[in-house]
């Protein structure tokens, strides 16, 4: 078990080799119990069947790279000296994490996420970094919503405070002292019969449940809207969008899938009626369905993914059909009536 896999993470710079993409770079800073930081080099080999950790090269470290560790010793001199997508001799800067400030607002690199690239996993000792560090924006996110919320609260609290269709016109007159009392009376009433408005505050997802929600979770929910999908999943709206930007998810896929799941029933009544009438096009139409129903999973494993051409083709061809089809009952149903 890595010995610094307990120690809090102040820091993470990942670097990607621009000769060789394969090789990749990672400088962590550590808090030790003495309050002293650390900072431990890491060096890994991303080949495309598997992840593994090699031994640093010093040469790659010090030398013709221009490339020099002793910037992290400090923790506080990372954001000063090196910005994500800054390339410091032959190694560009991909992931800049810095536990002293504001994280950056740009998601993970696809290729430094977990959930988007399982064979991290291999490697723990940058994973789990990696994990942290999902963690602390995730958190630091959830903390700014909240203090939106509770500034919006606090601007729409102190608008509707008074209730102004209650608020007397005022008279420019002397009153008696008997009217006087009278009025401040019911002045006082309407004060004890305002309303205030308490603020329902919602309870926030737990980060660690954000955080392990994985693409096949989000699979389950494809067929709903995306409004939906949150409420089953236990987190808002927001956190779902960036949970799909996370997986590069640009948009969600319910209406692809609602579209695909129309073209399948409406085979599967096809085949039905065509199994009385004509053999042949009742085997067509069962091959049309399962291509529909691959096409279908393969949206689901992949939510990116567009729907095929000539799915599309045969959309339009049903539309044009179900039209011509109405159009006709229409027409009918106009002569029956003269």
């Amino acid at each position: 078990m890595d010995s610094f896999a307990t120690l809090p993470l102040r820091a993470l710079a990942v670097f990607r080799n621009v000769l060789n993409e394969e090789l990749v770079k990672s400088v962590h800073v550590y808090l030790c119990e003495n309050g002293k930081e650390i900072t431990v080099e890491r060096e890994f080999m991303f080949c495309p069947n598997s992840y593994k950790q090699m031994t640093p090269i010093p040469n790659l470290v010090h030398g013709s790279s221009g490339f020099n560790i002793h910037i992290f010793n400090n923790v506080g001199a990372i954001v000063e000296a090196i910005r994500e997508g800054q390339q410091v001799g032959l190694w560009l800067c991909i992931l800049l994490f810095n536990s002293h400030h504001p994280p950056v607002s740009s998601p993970l690199p696809a290729l430094l996420t977990i959930s988007r690239n399982p064979k991290l996993k291999s490697i723990p000792t940058l994973a789990n970094d990696l994990q942290k560090v999902s963690e602390f924006r995730c958190a630091i996110e959830d903390e700014e919503v909240n203090t939106f919320d509770r500034q919006e609260s606090t601007r729409v609290y102190e608008f509707n405070f008074f209730d102004k269709s209650q608020i007397a016109p005022v008279v420019h007159t002397v009153p008696s002292p008997s009217s006087f009392a009278e009025g401040l009376s019911k002045i006082q009433h309407i004060g004890n019969s305002i309303p205030v408005r308490n603020k329902v505050w919602k309870n926030r997802a737990p980060t660690k449940h954000v955080a392990s929600i994985a693409l096949s979770d989000l699979s389950k929910h494809f067929n709903v809207p995306m409004a939906e999908a949150s409420r089953n999943l236990k987190v808002g709206l927001t956190v779902l969008k960036r949970k799909c930007r996370e997986f590069g998810i640009p948009r969600w896929p319910h209406r692809k899938i609602k579209s695909l799941d129309s073209l399948i029933h409406d085979l599967q009544d096809e085949v039905k009626r065509q199994e009385r009438e004509n053999e042949a096009a009742a085997k067509a139409a069962t091959k049309r369905r399962k291509l529909l129903e691959r096409e279908r999973e393969t949206i689901e494993r992949r939510p990116a993914s567009e729907i095929q051409s000539e799915t599309k083709r045969f959309r339009q061809d049903v539309f044009k059909r179900r039209h011509k089809a109405k159009a006709l009952s229409n027409k009918v149903a106009t002569s029956l009536r003269i």
